[in-house]
Parts: C-alpha cells; sequence; structure tokens
C-alpha cells in the first residue's frame, strides 16, 4: 500500500489514472462480481481432503472440528516435510561392504628396498651424504648432526658443488642382480633382476614387481603367488648406528600397479635370517563426492596416471620446492632442474622445514590441498616370521652359494606374498537419502495426512496465484482514491487549486 501511494505521489498528471481506472472498472467489473463465489468453488473442488467438509457441513461443531483435524493433518506434514529437507541437506550416507569371489585376481605390485642405502666402496664422507640424504628424504630428525659436523660439512660443499646425489645413489645405492636376488618366483614361474623396474624412495634404489605392468599378472589359486629369496650383503653396510640406521633386512610395500610406493612409516620389514609370510586381501573404497563425501572426482594430478593422496602431496611439495628453490629434488616427481647441494642445504632444508612441520600441503577434506581419493585399492596384510631355514636348508644354501653358515644366517631374508583366498572387498559409501527418495517421502506424508499429491500442490499455487493477481488489481482500482502524503507544503492542495482546480495534462 505505501509502495503504491509513493507511486501515485510522484505521478504528475493524475488524469491519466483516472482513465486507467475507468477502464478497468468496465472491464474487470463483472469478473470481480464472480469472484465472489470463487473461493466456496475451490475449497468444494480441490483434491486436499477434509477442505470441502469444512464448508459444506451446516454444523458448527463438525466445522470446527474438520477445521482442526485439517489444520493438525496440515501442521504434521508440514513437519514431517520440512524434516525430511533438513536431514537430505545434512547430505548424510550409509556405508555397504560387499566381498565378491572371482576365479582370478589382480597381484599386486611390491616394492622392495634394502635397509642399507649405501655400498662400502661409497665410503667417503658418508656422514655428509647421509645428512644430505635426510633433507632429501625430508627425514629431518637427524639433522641434529648439522652443528656437530658443520665445519666438515662446509668444506664438503665448497668442495663438491657439482655433486650430484641422484646420479650418487643410482650408482652406489642397492642394486638388484644375480647376487642379491637368489631366487625369484611367480606362481610357479621364475622370475629376474629385469622383471623389477628401478624407483627412487626415501630408502634410495628400490625395485618394483609389477609395477605398471600392461600383462597385468592375475592369480588363479589362492596360497601361491610371488616368492623371493634376497642376499642383503651385510658386508657393504655402510649406515651409521649413531645417525638411527641400526636394522638389517628388507623392506617392502604392497601397493596398486598404478602407484608409486609409500614407505613413510607404512612399509613392512624383514630381517635378516628370517622367513616372511605375507597373507594379503583387495580391499576396494569408493567414496562419495563432496557434499556427501570429502572426494572431488575432478581433481587430477599431472605426473600420475591416477589420483591418490600420497601422489598428490608429492606433487604439492615438488611444486611448493621448486617454486620456492628454482630446482627440484630427484626424489619427487616433475620435470624440474635437479638441485645442487648449496640449494639442497640452503633452500630445500627450510622448505622441506615449512611443508613439513607448518602443514603447508593438508590432506583429508575436499577443501584440502589433497583430498581424499573418490576410489582407492588397498592391500590389508597379514604377516607370519619363521627362522629362515632348518640344519639341512642351511647346508644347502652354503654349499650351493659357498658362504659359511653364519653368512647365511646373517644375510639371507625370504619373503613369499600370497592371496588370502579369492575375493576382493569392497567398501562402498552411499547415499543414504537421493532426490528422488526425498521427492517419495513428501509424496508419501502429503497423500498419508492430507490426501494430497503433485496435482493438489498445482491447484493451491495457482490459488494463490490468482487472489494474488486480483488483489493487485484491487488496489490499482482503488489507488488514486487513497490520501495523499500529509505534508501541506507539498502534497495537501492550496485553496486557490481547489477553487480553480488542477489543468490536466
Amino acid at each position: 500500500m505505501l509502495i503504491l501511494q509513493m507511486c501515485f505521489h510522484f505521478v504528475p498528471c493524475q488524469g491519466i489514472l483516472k482513465k486507467i481506472r475507468l477502464y478497468l472498472i468496465k472491464k474487470l467489473l463483472p469478473h470481480l462480481d464472480d469472484r465472489r463465489n470463487y473461493h466456496q468453488e475451490f475449497a468444494l473442488s480441490t483434491s486436499f481432503h477434509g477442505v470441502h467438509n469444512i464448508v459444506q457441513t451446516q454444523s458448527k461443531t463438525r466445522k470446527v472440528l474438520w477445521l482442526f483435524i485439517v489444520m493438525g493433518c496440515f501442521a504434521t506434514v508440514t513437519w514431517q516435510i520440512c524434516s525430511r529437507f533438513i536431514y537430505y541437506f545434512t547430505w548424510p550416507t550409509t556405508t555397504a561392504v560387499v566381498i565378491q569371489y572371482v576365479e582370478n585376481v589382480q597381484f599386486p605390485a611390491v616394492t622392495f628396498c634394502n635397509l642399507n642405502r649405501f655400498q662400502v666402496h661409497a665410503a667417503s664422507n658418508l656422514k655428509i651424504v647421509f645428512f644430505i640424504w635426510s633433507i632429501v628424504s625430508g627425514v629431518l630428525h637427524k639433522i641434529s648432526m648439522e652443528d656437530k659436523y658443520s665445519q666438515e660439512l662446509d668444506d664438503f660443499l665448497l668442495g663438491n658443488q657439482n655433486f650430484s646425489i641422484k646420479e650418487f645413489t643410482r650408482k652406489n645405492g642397492f642394486y638388484l642382480n644375480s647376487s642379491t636376488l637368489l631366487e625369484c618366483d611367480f606362481f610357479g614361474k621364475p622370475c629376474y633382476p629385469q622383471d623389477f623396474e628401478h624407483v627412487f624412495t626415501q630408502y634410495g634404489n628400490c625395485f618394483t614387481f609389477n609395477h605398471n605392468d600392461l600383462t597385468a599378472r592375475r592369480v588363479s589359486l589362492s596360497g601361491r603367488g610371488l616368492h623371493l629369496l634376497f642376499d642383503v650383503q651385510q658386508e657393504q653396510f655402510t649406515d651409521e648406528p649413531s645417525l638411527g640406521y641400526t636394522d638389517a633386512g628388507i623392506t617392502f610395500d604392497i601397493h596398486s600397479p598404478k602407484e608409486l610406493p609409500r614407505f613413510d612409516g607404512l612399509g613392512l620389514l624383514t630381517p635378516v635370517g628370517m622367513h616372511a609370510q605375507v597373507s594379503i586381501r583387495q580391499l576396494k573404497s569408493i567414496i562419495q563426492e563432496y557434499p556427501w563425501g570429502e572426494c572431488k572426482p575432478d581433481k587430477k594430478l599431472r605426473y600420475h596416471r591416477i589420483y591418490s593422496t600420497d601422489g598428490c602431496l608429492q606433487e604439492c611439495k615438488a611444486q611448493y620446492i621448486q617454486d620456492w628453490c628454482g630446482c627440484l629434488p630427484f626424489i619427487l616427481p616433475g620435470n624440474g632442474i635437479e638441485c645442487d647441494l648449496l640449494k639442497y642445504y640452503n633452500c630445500v632444508y627450510p622448505a622441506v622445514y615449512d611443508i613439513e612441520i607448518k602443514g603447508l600441503c593438508t590432506v583429508g577434506t575436499h577443501n584440502s590441498t589433497c583430498p581424499a581419493p573418490c576410489e582407492d585399492t588397498d592391500y590389508p596384510t597379514t604377516v607370519t616370521y619363521s627362522n629362515f631355514g632348518g640344519e639341512n636348508a642351511i647346508k644347502y644354501y652354503s654349499t650351493k652359494l659357498k658362504k659359511t653358515p653364519e653368512y647365511i644366517r646373517q644375510n639371507l631374508v625370504s619373503i613369499d606374498i600370497k592371496y588370502r583366498d579369492l575375493s576382493y572387498k569392497i567398501t562402498q559409501q552411499r547415499k543414504a537419502l537421493t532426490i528422488s527418495e526425498l521427492l517419495a517421502d513428501v509424496g508419501g506424508q502429503l497423500g498419508l495426512f492430507c490426501g494430497a499429491s503433485m496435482i493438489t500442490i498445482i491447484e493451491l499455487l495457482e490459488y494463490i496465484f490468482t487472489n494474488f493477481c486480483w488483489m493487485c488489481i484491487f488496489l490499482l482500482l482503488k489507488a488514486p482514491e487513497m490520501p495523499q502524503w500529509n505534508n501541506p507544503s507539498q502534497n495537501q492542495p492550496t485553496h486557490k487549486e481547489k477553487e480553480k482546480g488542477i489543468q490536466e495534462c
């Protein structure tokens, strides 16, 4: 009403409005008479149950009773519908677990590393090499040696500016050949060192079996799989116990063939003189996208075929270091220039500290740097250990390798990796309530309490819209007769104007 008053207040020519008003009255007056019975006709014809009982019945008691019934049902259905919408917008999920048995199952990739990173013939300045390697691999709790060997470190950095830690590791790190891989058997067929792919990890040179294998090695019988016998060659060990390198053996990680290994606290370890029996199962996890889950299906990686949280973290670290230092540690993915020793010490060192300690690359939620993957394949393991070989076996390998029994006990590591059964487990996160189920819930509540349907909703919307339009027309017809603003200087006509009238436009 106030808006109409303001509109008409600023119209300079009232005559035009009068003509419009007379025209509308002439055209719409018959329809205004018909509107008198419209509300009663709507109440009698609507498919909203119970309304016609309020209008038709002659008893006031029954009118009041049916009014309470209709209003109560309407309040109940409103509450039920609101609660369903509130529940839907909490994005609820359910988790379904399915175990699928198959005739054959794909064998995972397995990456093996020797706990000894470098060989004895590379023993010059190894403390400095280990210091730089700890920077490369992000193991910062060993950096306390910096103060103890500061002068030696400075001399090494100044005298070896062209030193490549990557080439040093490749040439002097753990290698895989017939002298370190004594036995290899996959499902009854022999395998060889050339069946393994070289990869750099926190442990230096490592070797992956079945990595990105196009033929996708598969297993059709449980209880059999990959058998390996390693010689770790402890006489070649250069790891310093004072720096925390106290173990001897083989560490390995079981992962998807399409992913890189991850050893930061997740690798399995088999010490020397032990036989490890590793039983695995395949677990597939499917996570809903945001807002139901935390994954982002459009998240892609530049240097990895499929998205994984660990791959995303590696690329995040690589991008941060490359932007800050202008170079890239070789252990991280990318095509940047390898950092030299001074860059490692002066730039990569503080950059890794910021990433690891300050948490610049975050993991978990959808809005973090590296959200959870929408699909993930994991291999839960059960490992049992026994001493490697009995007396007869020790004598056999001692004769075969021409080594002493003590050497056999101190250097050989046996590993068997096999499927527990031919099945895989799928853990799938599903939407607890879809939009179609929400509409079904709403329709069920409307039908149960009010006997209403989509036709009823359309009838109500039509009724509301029609009455709104007629109300606007009614206000428009009455508007010219509304009193003007009470400002006598601007709105009220003067005495002379009342006598002479206002000249119309």
